[in-house]
């Protein structure tokens, strides 16, 4: 049944995204929000807004009851998580359906059979899909991972089993490290994720990180091509880009089929992604994990596929069936996305929450700023720095640069420090501009470049 209320449990700039993708469908929305967030932009462009807590996350946007609550009192009959948050909770989709709701996303078994790495990589590999070599199971102790190092050879990584975002990760080179490292993951996931469970996989050096989207309604499933993220600074993704710049065409024909394999194999309904590690002096993936719920770089596929991610995994949820065929998406130019955050990247990338003073947007062909700000909003302190989301499309690679370039010149934002800077020598330094980047390569590069970022 098509949905005629919609609930948004998230905030921000992705918050703002979905309250537009499902009010061009005719559909009302609720905006659920924290006290800091009353005057936020997403509560002033929905239909409704409720306060569900105080301002930390764990009192508000963590609070499922408050969520189910604000829905039962508006009427609503579906729920949007949005990315973080509870939006990979397998418990709260089953909360929501078992309250009558519809969760826009994939059903809680798909949830659970995912989000656990471990049982992930499991699945995979059924699928016939590649994974890194690692742990079979999650690991129960330092002992066992140093059975597992000694196996498939250091340098390995330790990884939270749940959740994600390069949470609850460490890199261990030798034993002693391993002894060490262990119990700092697992205490780390456990605060992030309430699991302290881990596994282990082998390092590739020198990798790129490029991740698969995939639509699905629970019985058919299509790719839109691939994007690269390889950028990124403490595990975090900085600029992300679509498609990667570095995927001869054989090897994304692999790589896109098997990530419709693996979805297909667990009966995914929505929009996910499918992330791989990928070696370029050899040609060969491994799957590393998936992400059942919408990405923050969604927009870039959009960019060059001309598909409205949001406005169909809205449409799935409300039972339509996916209309889309493979051999109808086509990818077309080249899309870049950089996250402006509100950090002082000349001072070590610390948040820097403040008030909006005037701004300057850019603008243009092939510009889009996707965001939650306004002259005088108040950043508050109690939630991730991510302000907006700056999209450039071009005809071919070097002409997105070159557009990115324009644009960051046009963006000006008062009251705050912002990443901009970073993205201003990103865009001129000759390594990005030829795609010979990797997963580890920014971070050094800050070492070398940290003066060039007032």
């Amino acid at each position: 049944m098509p949905i005629k209320k919609l609930l948004i449990a998230n905030r921000g700039e992705i918050a703002v995204r979905i309250i537009r993708a499902a009010q061009e469908l005719g559909i009302a929305t609720v905006q659920v929000h924290s006290e800091a967030d009353a005057d936020a932009l997403p509560a002033q462009l929905a239909d409704e807004a409720v306060s569900i807590g105080p301002p930390q996350a764990a009192k508000s946007y963590l609070n499922a009851q408050a969520v189910l609550d604000a829905a039962r009192q508006t009427g609503a009959d579906a729920v949007h998580p949005g990315y973080g948050f509870l939006a990979e909770s397998a418990e709260f989709a089953g909360a929501v359906a078992d309250a009558g709701l519809v969760f826009v996303g994939p059903s809680a078994h798909a949830i659970t059979l995912m989000g656990d790495k471990a049982a992930a990589r499991h699945a995979a590999q059924d699928a016939g899909v590649p994974t890194v070599p690692g742990s079979a199971e999650r690991i129960e102790g330092v002992e066992q991972v140093k059975a597992i190092a000694a196996e498939i050879g250091y340098p390995i990584m330790i990884k939270a089993a749940a959740g994600g975002g390069g949470r609850g990760i460490r890199i261990a080179a030798n034993a002693e490290e391993v002894a060490a490292l262990v119990p700092q993951a697992s205490a780390e996931a456990l605060s992030a994720f309430g699991d302290g469970g881990l596994y282990v996989e082998k390092v590739i050096e020198r990798a790129r990180h490029v991740e698969v989207q995939i639509l699905g309604d629970g019985e058919n499933v299509v790719h839109l091509f691939e994007r690269e993220c390889s950028l990124q600074r403490r595990r975090q993704k900085v600029w992300e880009e679509a498609p990667a710049a570095s995927v001869p065409d054989n090897v994304r024909a692999k790589l896109c089929s098997s990530a419709v394999a693996l979805a297909e194999a667990v009966n995914y309904s929505g929009a996910g992604t499918v992330e791989y590690l990928y070696d370029d002096a050899t040609d060969k993936f491994y799957f590393i994990e998936m992400n059942t719920r919408i990405q923050v770089e969604h927009p870039v596929t959009e960019a060059i596929t001309g598909i409205d991610l949001v406005r169909e995994m809205i449409l799935i949820a409300g039972g339509k069936k996916l209309d889309i065929t493979q051999d109808a998406i086509a990818r077309r130019g080249h899309a870049i996305e950089v996250r402006i955050n509100a950090e002082d990247p000349s001072n070590g990338f610390m948040p820097f929450p403040g008030v909006i003073g005037n701004m300057r947007l850019p603008g243009g062909p092939g510009v889009r700023f996707d965001s939650m700000l306004y002259p005088g909003y108040a950043i508050p302190p109690f939630y991730d720095s991510l302000l907006a989301k700056l999209i450039v499309w071009g005809d071919d690679r070097d002409h997105a640069i070159a557009r990115l370039s324009r644009a960051l010149g046009e963006l000006d934002i008062e009251g705050v420090k912002t990443t901009k800077p970073l993205f201003c020598a990103l865009a001129k330094d000759g390594a990005v501009q030829e795609g010979s980047v990797h997963t580890r390569w920014l971070e050094g590069w800050l070492e070398d470049n940290a003066s060039r970022l007032t």
